[in-house]
């Protein structure tokens, strides 16, 4: 199969995008915004069914008959997982060219094709169809933005609704929300983020996007003076959003975050008026695979009846979802959650016990006023420890309450080692909680 790509120059503006597609978005924002209305989860539920079994039955398969799939064979059979033919080679060419140069607008034959930060190990690669990355912006723009944004939107008279988006990579997919209404920056985080202040304070961003821990670095920076910004609304991206930072923002900005839920397999959460975080569940259906005896958490398979692109069919994530205890007020019947816990890898295991990773957070986080920020990581039965800027007292205190929780679940403490808090490279996701022992796995799940 001949394949082309077109490539911008690198540094040049992107185009804006054409009327026939803000208006196919838009559609799909009203759809997304006001179509979509259940009585009860039970009705969500099957709804949902009925478009899965539209959807495969149109392919010739049988949804119980799936076999659940993950990132190492979908990448070992790149071909067979996506409806157009794409190898992963070349796929892979034209996302690693995007990422030296630094210009993320070539397309394959048509399509957007994106790189993960590989924080599992191995890179992941995604696929998006030109109606694919339509109907992204059309639903992340009814699900994040609030009724004074979609005013300022449509009113003509007023300036365009700016939002400020640091990430590792730029993107078609982010891009298709530019309008002559939406006014989008990208701010590179390969670059010193110190060097995106005067363009952040110049520009003033209404609705600011970015990873956890770049956010909460912008909040030290406007408590210090050298930023002075006035977002309306802050989004945390990429990274599970602590409840301690979450808190810290609200602190420097006045402004409590919210949370969007993507992963190189699709968009999956976004957070409600009220702050609670809910599935995407008009998109994706979403299995359970238990990881306790009181179905608290778990690691979702995924079945997404929107992209043909490229198929996520019974896909087994890594991360672990943490279920709320109650259901939202907010008035969506998809599932509610707790938090985002991070991926499988941050669940650590102490002679077969589960240490989740809220639990160690709550631990660390009685102990923060010694420290301004932390790592946990597990080898074998050594905890390797890294803290920020600790005071005298931060080890003695991080050691009570270590001692404290694994008392709780009636462990030996394991062996304790302090060290330096290693900030994440330029672009890469943090991740406080690692699992590192390769004799360390899940086996110790009671589910």
């Amino acid at each position: 199969m001949t394949r082309t790509d077109s490539r911008g120059t690198s540094g040049a503006r992107a185009a804006v995008v054409p009327v026939s597609d803000l208006l196919a978005a838009g559609f799909l924002f009203c759809r997304t915004r006001w179509g979509y209305r259940f009585r009860n989860r039970a009705a969500l539920l099957r709804w949902q069914q009925r478009r899965l079994d539209k959807m495969l039955q149109g392919r010739g398969l049988h949804w119980r008959e799936l076999p659940v799939i993950d990132k190492s064979i979908v990448l070992a059979d790149f071909e067979r997982y996506n409806s157009q033919g794409v190898s992963l080679a070349e796929a892979l060419e034209l996302a690693k060219a995007s990422e030296r140069s630094r210009d993320f607008r070539a397309e394959l034959d048509g399509l957007t094709v994106g790189l993960s930060s590989g924080t599992s190990g191995r890179h992941g690669v995604f696929l998006l169809s030109s109606t694919e990355r339509l109907l992204w912006a059309g639903t992340i723009l009814a699900r994040v933005l609030d009724s004074a944004a979609l005013r300022q939107i449509l009113s003509p008279w007023k300036p365009a609704l700016r939002i400020a988006f640091l990430l590792r990579a730029d993107s078609n997919l982010y891009n298709t929300v530019r309008s002559s209404r939406v006014a989008f920056d990208f701010y590179d985080l390969l670059e010193p983020l110190e060097s995106h202040f005067e363009k952040l304070n110049s520009r003033q961003a209404e609705l600011l996007i970015g990873p956890a821990s770049v956010l909460r670095a912008l909040a030290e920076a406007q408590l210090s003076g050298r930023l002075s910004l006035r977002p309306r609304k802050i989004l945390s991206v990429a990274e599970e959003l602590d409840e301690s930072d979450a808190e810290f923002l609200e602190r420097s900005f006045g402004v409590r975050p919210g949370q969007v839920y993507q992963a190189t397999e699709g968009l999956l959460g976004f957070s409600c008026r009220l702050g609670t975080l809910h599935l995407n569940e008009q998109h994706v259906h979403f299995e359970q695979e238990w990881l306790d005896a009181e179905r608290s958490r778990f690691v979702p398979i995924i079945t997404d009846f929107t992209r043909s692109t490229q198929l996520m069919l019974r896909y087994r994530l890594d991360d672990v979802l943490r279920v709320a205890e109650h259901p939202c007020r907010c008035g969506n019947p998809a599932l509610a959650l707790a938090g985002v816990d991070g991926r499988a890898d941050a669940v650590l295991v102490f002679d077969g016990v589960n240490i989740f990773p809220d639990v160690l957070r709550r631990a660390m986080a009685l102990a923060s006023t010694e420290f301004q920020d932390w790592s946990v990581a597990q080898s074998g039965k050594r905890l390797l420890i890294g803290l920020r800027a600790p005071s005298q007292e931060a080890e003695e205190r991080v050691r009570d309450e270590l001692t404290a929780l694994f008392a709780r679940y009636r462990l030996s403490v394991p062996k304790l080692e302090f060290g330096s808090w290693q900030a994440p490279a330029p672009g890469a996701k943090l991740r406080r909680i690692q699992l590192l022992a390769a004799d360390a796995r899940r086996e110790g799940s009671t589910a």
